[in-house]
């Protein structure tokens, strides 16, 4: 008996998404800009992985690679979020706390924290990470730095 044909990565079916053995890319996913405001971040890319094609998921998947001495944003929102590193080291910032992370470490980002992601300028290779969120979220605002702590200011 002959096994049949894949699933389209398109629609709300089950479904592997398959990694490139060469690196962090999934075929059929594209790269996409991080944000469209470019005056807020470096050197950061991201993949939607499960969410955008079709599933009803409460959660959507997206994987984030941030380039050497890059960084996400520094901003906050309501709803809150997981980061699971996959590559490389990078530090997280949570209101006044700045971690450093790797592979298999896993970040909690609670609602309203002022958060922001970096990947050293020293490092030898990139940060990716998969950040999971809810389906249905707020817009995020930027913070300058001297409100990133609800503790300490």
């Amino acid at each position: 008996m002959k096994a049949p044909p894949p699933p389209p990565l398109e629609g709300n079916h089950s479904k592997v998404l398959r990694k490139s053995p060469s690196g962090f890319e999934w075929k059929g996913v594209p790269l996409e800009a991080y944000k469209a405001d470019t005056a807020t971040w470096k050197g950061i890319t991201r993949r939607e992985l499960i969410g955008k094609r079709g599933e009803t998921p409460r959660f959507h998947v997206r994987y984030f690679e941030i380039q050497p001495g890059g960084n996400s944003t520094l901003e906050k929102h309501e709803h809150e979020h997981v980061v699971i590193p996959l590559r490389g080291k990078g530090e997280a910032q949570a209101g006044c706390y700045v971690w450093t992370v790797g592979v298999g470490d896993v970040v909690y980002v609670s609602p309203s924290d002022s958060h922001q992601f970096r990947c050293p300028a020293d490092a030898d290779e990139p940060f990716g990470f998969l950040c999971i969120v809810n389906s249905e979220r707020d817009e995020p605002t930027s913070v300058d730095g001297l409100g990133a702590c609800r503790i300490c200011g």
